[in-house]
């Protein structure tokens, strides 16, 4: 193998790369010497076929084959010799001039990951916004669960029934005088103005009290669902046996019971426990987003435009899905477009901070360890049916890209913990609205997720970014998770080259999922080289 390098700007790589003749031929005897014992042919005892004729049977899928091997064993041997870190696939074209029994030429074109200075650690300083639980949200969230459950506390005897009242009815229907199937019924909870029953039913009921009988008269709709009612009258005679008040939850051990919980301290428990981790989270996400200010206020580098661009694209499509769901598309697309330049920024900036984090990962130690890996294939394989997960454990346990894609996440999260135990944290009670607000709040720059070569996820996690009037929006989003690269210059640079090689299609978004990967894709590339080679 002979290699020229015929590109050598910025982070723009490019070479030549000669595979012999010899050296293709030889891998096609190699392989006819390990198919020959396998293969049956008429007047052969097995195992007994000449290899001549072996190669003549199979000869150009054999050839095919060698080409493709060839190819890929050389990008290889190019990424090691030259030390490269691709950023991205590299693009690999095949003379087109090429033929069979002549040494093949190929064109490697790539752009390698930048050289970043260790980055320093030290220094960092962070505001830690606490939110304290208070009593009044635990009976909150206690009392919204409580009215979901219809679980209300009665009015006084002497309380007449209003809209938004919720009653305590025993009915039985009739129609010219005799109940009819389906018409009757105890128990049941209606709330008046909620449009549960046939127009006309509620509002009749307005006014009734506790422990009073009416007897409303209505008409089924025309397009009533059970075809005997449809368009028809009926009377129906009504008992209230309850009116509960739907601003008093009722709120005690036989409710919380209800719930399969032990009494209503229990509940509270449970209730401010989440709450909490609802605060935790929030916290975190407004240091997250000022540990990255800091960073990307401090590190400034070049990134390889293959990865920004494929950044933008994802940013793009979210932008565009987001605005077919706005009031007035052609408003949020002409928006979306006036400020192109800003996303593709929001891009650059994405992708420096990955490759950052994972600067600083790989330079501290920072790893996800077997038993963290394990879990993240069982957790991910839930989504599959049960005849799929085994194949898709395997999936993920034999390709080094899906499994580093699996594996970002939790990755940038570590990262991250490591940075918050480095900084200098100083702590402040806030309420949860003023946390959220300064989540929310404009300070001249959007602040992306981290996103770097190793991410692999579609980002779907709460909001997308939208146009220039849901930046705020935006920004708290954006700062909630961000997928670094884990070991950017292992999984992609092995995996890249065969995945294109000899093919000359545009570069593939080394985000893709692993749902989208092909198991056999490192086979595909050969089969085009050689039929391009034809």
């Amino acid at each position: 193998m002979q290699t020229v390098e015929t590109l050598n700007e910025g982070l723009k790589r490019a070479y030549t790369v000669t595979i012999t003749s010899k050296d293709i031929d030889a891998r096609v005897e190699k392989e006819v010497a390990a198919i020959a014992p396998q293969v049956r042919m008429p007047g052969f005892r097995p195992g007994k076929v000449p290899a001549n004729l072996v190669k003549k049977m199979h000869g150009e899928s054999l050839q095919r084959d060698a080409l493709n091997n060839s190819i890929q064993d050389s990008i290889q041997k190019l990424i090691a010799d030259q030390k490269l870190r691709p950023a991205m696939q590299p693009s690999v074209e095949l003379d087109e001039n090429f033929e069979f029994g002549k040494d093949a030429e190929v064109k490697v074109a790539l752009e390698v990951l930048p050289e970043i200075a260790a980055p320093s650690v030290e220094g960092l300083k962070l505001e830690r916004l606490t939110v304290e639980v208070a009593d009044a949200q635990v009976e909150e969230a206690a009392g919204r669960i409580a009215t979901q459950q219809g679980a209300l506390e009665e009015h006084a005897a002497s309380h007449k029934a209003k809209d938004g009242d919720t009653l305590t009815i025993d009915f039985v229907g009739k129609i010219d005088g005799e109940a009819f199937e389906g018409g009757s019924a105890e128990d049941v909870k209606l709330k008046i103005g909620s449009g549960q029953f046939i127009p006309g039913f509620e509002e009749q009921l307005a006014g009734v009290k506790k422990g009073d009988e009416k007897t409303i008269s209505v008409t089924f709709p025309e397009d009533y669902g059970a075809a005997h009612l449809a368009g028809k009258e009926a009377t129906f005679d009504i008992t209230v046996k309850s009116i509960l008040d739907a601003d008093k939850p009722k709120l005690d051990d036989d409710f919380a019971k209800s719930l399969g919980l032990e009494g209503l301290e229990q509940l509270k428990e449970l209730l401010k426990g989440q709450i909490e981790q609802e605060h935790n989270s929030l916290t975190r996400t407004y240091m997250k987003r000022k540990l990255l200010d800091q960073l990307a206020a401090s590190h400034d580098f070049d990134v390889p435009p293959s990865m920004v661009e494929a950044e933008f694209n994802q940013i793009w499509a979210q932008l565009q899905h987001e605005a077919t769901h706005e009031e007035d598309p052609e408003a949020a697309l002409a928006e979306m477009e006036a400020e192109k330049e800003d996303y593709r920024g929001i891009a650059v900036r994405r992708v420096r901070l990955g490759l950052l984090l994972s600067e600083i990962g790989q330079a501290n130690g920072v790893v996800v360890n077997d038993q963290e890996m394990n879990r993240l294939i069982m957790q991910a394989a839930q989504q599959y049916s049960p005849q799929d997960r085994e194949r898709f454990v395997q999936y993920v346990r034999q390709d080094p890209m899906a499994a580093a894609q699996l594996r970002a996440p939790l990755y940038e999260d570590k990262v991250v913990d490591f940075l918050f135990e480095k900084a200098e944290i100083t702590d402040r009670a806030v309420s949860r609205e003023e946390l959220e607000a300064a989540i929310e709040a404009e300070d001249g720059d959007l602040k992306p997720h981290v996103h770097g070569p190793d991410c692999g996820h579609d980002h779907d996690h709460g909001e997308k970014p939208k146009a220039k009037k849901a930046a705020p929006k935006k920004k708290a989003a954006e700062a909630e998770e961000a997928p670094a690269a884990e070991a950017a210059d292992e999984a992609p640079a092995k995996k890249a080259p065969a995945k294109k090689a000899a093919a000359k299609k545009d570069e593939a978004v080394v985000e893709e999922s692993a749902a989208e990967e092909k198991p056999k894709a490192k086979k595909a590339p050969a089969k085009k080289a050689a039929a391009k080679a034809e």
